[in-house]
C-alpha cells in the first residue's frame, strides 16, 4: 500500500492537517507540488462547508491532472474520533460520500472509521505518541500509523523518533509516517532511513503563502529558534508545543506557566487564552525556517535537499 502512494509523489511527504491553518488552497498547492496535502474536517465551519471544500479540492486536482498529464496526488482529511466531537458522524458521512483517499484519525481508537473508509477502498492513518496507543490502533485495522515524536508542533509526544519507530516496526508492517521537527529534505530522507515510509511536515507549511495562518503567526515562526518553543498542557489540557512569543503576547510568562491542572492568576475579567487562535503552535524545527514562500517553491527546494542528502550518504539518484 505504501508503494502505491509513493509512486504518485514527488517527495515522500504527508503535510500535516493543522487546526485553523490548513485550507483548500493549501491542500491543492501541496498536492500540485507532489506531496500529500491534508486538512482537519473541523476547519470547515459550519459543518455544511465540508462538502464544498472537498468538491473544491477534487475539482481543482482533477483539472490540474488533466492539464499536466500528471497523476492526481491523494489528499487527506483529519477526523477527531474522540466522543466529544459532536460532528464526527456527519463529517464521516461526507468523507465517505466523497471517497476521500486518506483519512487521518486522532484521539481515539478508530474502529468505526476504519470499517467505513475501507468499504470504499480508502486508507486510514492514525496519530500515536506511544507504543501502547500504536498497538491499539494496529489492532483496530488501520493502514498506517503516524508516529508523533518529540519536537512535533501541536500535540507532540515525548519519545525519541529512533526509539518509537524501532519498537513499532517490531509488530506493525503497515505504513509508518514520522513526525517531529522535520523541516528539510535531509530530514525526509532520514525518516525513510529509520524505517518510515513518509515524513509528516506541519510547521514548515505554516510559513507559506497559501497557509491560512495569520501573518503574525507566520512571521513569528520565521523569527523563532528551538529555544522559543515551550511544551505545556496549560492551554489545551494536553501537552503541546507553542511559540513563547505568542504566550508573552497574551500577558503570560512562558517560562513560568502553572503546572498541569493549576490555575493561572488572571486579572479580573480575563480568561484563559485560546490554544491555536491566540497562542500559536509550532514545532522545534522552527530554527530551520527562514522565509515565507509559495508551497511550490518550498517543495522544489525540499526535493533538491532530499537529493543532495541522498548523494551525501551514497543513495542512488
Amino acid at each position: 500500500m505504501a508503494h502505491a502512494i509513493l509512486e504518485k509523489l514527488r517527495l515522500p511527504v504527508l503535510a500535516a492537517p493543522m487546526f485553523l491553518v490548513s485550507n483548500p488552497q493549501l491542500v491543492v498547492a501541496q498536492c500540485k507540488a507532489g506531496v500529500i496535502g491534508s486538512f482537519p474536517a473541523l476547519n470547515a465551519r459550519p459543518q455544511a462547508l465540508l462538502d464544498s471544500w472537498l468538491t473544491e479540492i477534487e475539482t481543482q486536482l482533477a483539472a490540474n491532472a488533466a492539464a499536466t498529464a500528471q497523476p492526481v496526488v491523494p489528499f487527506a482529511v483529519n477526523l477527531i474520533v474522540h466522543p466529544t466531537n459532536v460532528r464526527l458522524e456527519e463529517d464521516l458521512s461526507v468523507i465517505v460520500a466523497h471517497r476521500v483517499p486518506i483519512v487521518i484519525t486522532s484521539l481515539h481508537v478508530p474502529e468505526r472509521v476504519v470499517e467505513r473508509v475501507h468499504a470504499y477502498g480508502g486508507l486510514v492513518l492514525h496519530d500515536v505518541t506511544t507504543v501502547h496507543h500504536a498497538r491499539k490502533a494496529a489492532a483496530a485495522g488501520v493502514d498506517g500509523l503516524i508516529l508523533v515524536c518529540a519536537g512535533a508542533g501541536g500535540h507532540g509526544g515525548t519519545l525519541n523518533p529512533f526509539a518509537l519507530t524501532a519498537e513499532v516496526r517490531r509488530f506493525f508492517d503497515g505504513i509508518l509516517v514520522l513526525a517531529g521537527a522535520i523541516t528539510d529534505g535531509a530530514a525526509v530522507l532520514a525518516a525513510q532511513a529509520v524505517g518510515c515510509d513518509l515524513a509528516y511536515m506541519g510547521t514548515r507549511f505554516i510559513a507559506t503563502e497559501e497557509a491560512g495562518a495569520v501573518a503574525g503567526h507566520k512571521a513569528m515562526i520565521v523569527a523563532a529558534n528551538a529555544r522559543d518553543v515551550v511544551y505545556t498542557p496549560f492551554f489545551s489540557g494536553v501537552p503541546a508545543n507553542y511559540l513563547k512569543e505568542s504566550i508573552r503576547a497574551v500577558g503570560l510568562d512562558p517560562d513560568a506557566l502553572p503546572a498541569e491542572g493549576a490555575q493561572a492568576d488572571f486579572s479580573k475579567g480575563q480568561t484563559r487564552p485560546k490554544a491555536w487562535s491566540e497562542v500559536w503552535g509550532a514545532g522545534q524545527g522552527v530554527g530551520n525556517i527562514d522565509s515565507i514562500e509559495p508551497v511550490g517553491k518550498l517543495v522544489e527546494r525540499l526535493a533538491r535537499e532530499y537529493a543532495e542528502a541522498g548523494r551525501r550518504v551514497g543513495v542512488p539518484a
